[in-house]
């Protein structure tokens, strides 16, 4: 079942909603106001909103506050910003061109790896990067910043969890390729088909038990110089561009 969430990216606070207004290459749907809110501030965002015909709606502070998802940073303001690339994983893999390339996010939870893996992931061209509800930071304004605003552009997919999201994509024929430092075979020596899904786990737990049953095949990043292992951002780079230029050669 499907989500709000899984059609909008949503931002709370003053800045980050008046950044929104003022960009004109996004599509704001709508504002949310504290009725508490009032004052310059207050009268900045409706001037804003009003000036692109974007619907504000009043609320109480404690209905933004869930809205948001966020309690200490909302300042009684959020916005929903039309992602245009982003829908449910079951929708694009039922679809006439699924995407080739995946990217699953497993367990991640810190905003900044979440902004930079979407930046990175859509410059490589992978065709999706699924972004579960639960168990994975929600992109909301640390995450856009951390994306340097891609997260707005992003070829996203959503489903509920990081395991309903490799069962799908198992039962729609990806293999699942996953990394792991002790992983005896090398990301850069593996056989990698271009329809294919690949997890990134967290840096601490791992990857989960429900989407550690279903990996393939596991894989490792090559380290020299006494380097254990990558931040989970920059392994998504190596294994993105790693794709990009695998599935490049085969056009």
């Amino acid at each position: 079942m499907g989500s709000p969430k899984d059609t909008f990216v949503t931002v709370y606070g003053r800045k980050p909603v008046l950044e929104a207004l003022g960009d004109e290459s996004l599509q704001v749907d709508k504002v949310v106001l504290a009725d508490t809110a009032r004052g310059p501030a207050a009268r900045e965002i409706l001037d804003a909103a009003s000036s692109r015909g974007v619907p504000v709606q009043r609320a109480t502070a404690q209905r933004v506050k869930v809205l948001a998802g966020n309690g200490k940073q909302d300042q009684g303001v959020m916005a929903d910003v039309v992602a245009p690339r982003m829908r449910l994983l079951s929708e694009a893999l039922s679809g006439p061109r699924p995407p080739r390339g995946v990217l699953l996010l497993d367990g991640i939870t810190t905003p900044a790896n979440v902004g930079m893996i979407l930046r990175t992931a859509t410059a490589a061209g992978m065709g999706g990067i699924v972004v579960p509800r639960r168990g994975v930071a929600s992109i909301d304004p640390l995450v856009v910043k951390a994306s340097a605003g891609v997260a707005f552009h992003a070829p996203v997919l959503r489903c509920a969890t990081a395991g309903e999201a490799a069962s799908l994509l198992r039962d729609a024929g990806y293999p699942l390729f996953a990394l792991d430092a002790s992983a005896p075979t090398s990301l850069f020596e593996a056989s990698l088909p271009g329809r294919a899904a690949f997890v990134l786990g967290s840096e601490t737990a791992g990857h989960s038990p429900e989407v550690r049953d279903l990996v393939d095949t596991w894989l490792s990043i090559p380290m020299r110089g006494g380097v254990e292992s990558l931040n989970v951002a920059s392994a998504a780079a190596v294994l993105c561009f790693e794709h990009l230029r695998r599935d490049s050669s085969t056009y």
